[in-house]
């Protein structure tokens, strides 16, 4: 298996109903389905089983068998645990060793290690998440920082990227860190155009809040869309948030209060991951210089798209353009 590989540990036994299908399925989704149009080779999935032989009282759900095993994970260039059994997080069951074993394993060989909602716990009890920022689905983060005191416990994201340790929230957030290890590997464009295969948005950043009041009118909601869709076409000219609020026929402060129930972050902040945004896309389809781009990206000069660009993806852009040169999108 090569750096493109996948491995996802896969229980050998679900209860239905229950929600560790959805990611599951996610990651099949993302990684599992050739999107050759796009990238080629994409990425090697495998499905690696934990050992267990699937028993559990009749009808409490469905035994799953799979092609791999743990030992499978070793190897891989990236190592996914998507969920652990509810009673290992609510009762306190011990996971199995044999899966803590063989996460050491894959991190010690090289592995990107992530876990999606409470797939935290199993990446914490091999020891990977001492001393990092990490998250889980709220509704576990406090037992998962009681259990796991050496672990910087975050309950207000939706994922968090520490380089070769990445965790997410639950549900969605487990979707949205998928995507964003596509946009890491393979670039924006990349990214964006299997979100809308996905019919999801193409990027949120990690640092939103996990839980956003979706409380809010529909005829806001409409009121808000075509604000922000002209504000998207106009990145390269001068955007405040009272121009906003006034093209939505809203005070400043109640458009504030609703984009960020909408969105989860603040006006600023929105149109400056739109920026940033744009800034991406530019870099990997043109050859435009960089002072250009920040032109028409609406950060103004070059020192300002550097500082910006380098805060939220790591890296400055003169990087991230060799990293995906133009010319090499679909």
């Amino acid at each position: 298996m090569g750096t493109g590989s996948v491995a996802v540990v896969v229980p050998g036994h679900i209860t239905a109903p229950s929600w560790d299908l959805y990611e599951l399925s996610i990651a099949c989704a993302v990684f599992g389905t050739p999107q050759r149009d796009l990238a080629d080779p994409w990425y090697e999935l495998r499905l690696c089983g934990t050992g267990e032989d699937g028993s559990g009282p009749a009808g409490a759900g469905f035994a799953l068998r799979t092609p791999h095993g743990l030992d499978d994970l070793v190897g891989a260039g990236t190592v996914i645990v998507p969920s652990v059994p509810d009673a290992c997080v609510e009762e306190g069951e011990p996971l199995p060793p044999a899966l803590i074993t063989a996460l050491r394993r894959a991190y010690d060989s090289g592995a990107r290690m992530v876990s999606l909602c409470n797939g935290a716990f199993a990446l914490a009890e091999a020891g990977l998440l001492d001393g990092r920022p990490a998250t889980a689905h709220w509704m576990h983060t406090a037992q998962l920082a009681e259990r796991y005191p050496k672990v910087r416990v975050d309950d207000s994201v939706l994922y968090v990227d520490d380089g070769d340790v990445l965790t997410s929230a639950g549900l969605t957030a487990g979707l949205d860190l998928c995507l964003h290890l596509v946009r890491r590997d393979l670039g924006a464009h990349i990214a964006n155009q299997l979100a809308r295969r996905m019919v999801v948005p193409a990027h949120r950043p990690g640092g939103q809040a996990q839980f956003i009041d979706l409380a809010v009118p529909h005829a806001d909601d409409d009121r808000l869309s075509p604000v922000l869709d002209w504000a998207r076409a106009h990145l390269d000219g001068p955007l405040t948030v009272q121009d906003l609020a006034r093209r939505a026929s809203m005070s400043p402060r109640t458009f504030y209060r609703r984009l960020h129930a909408a969105t989860g972050t603040t006006p600023l902040q929105w149109i400056l991951n739109q920026r940033l945004g744009r800034a991406q896309s530019l870099l990997e389809s043109t050859d435009l210089p960089i002072e250009r781009i920040s032109e028409l990206s609406g950060l103004g000069t070059a020192n300002n798209l550097r500082h910006h660009f380098l805060k939220q993806f790591g890296v400055p852009p003169g990087h991230y353009r060799r990293a995906f040169p133009p010319g090499n999108q679909p």
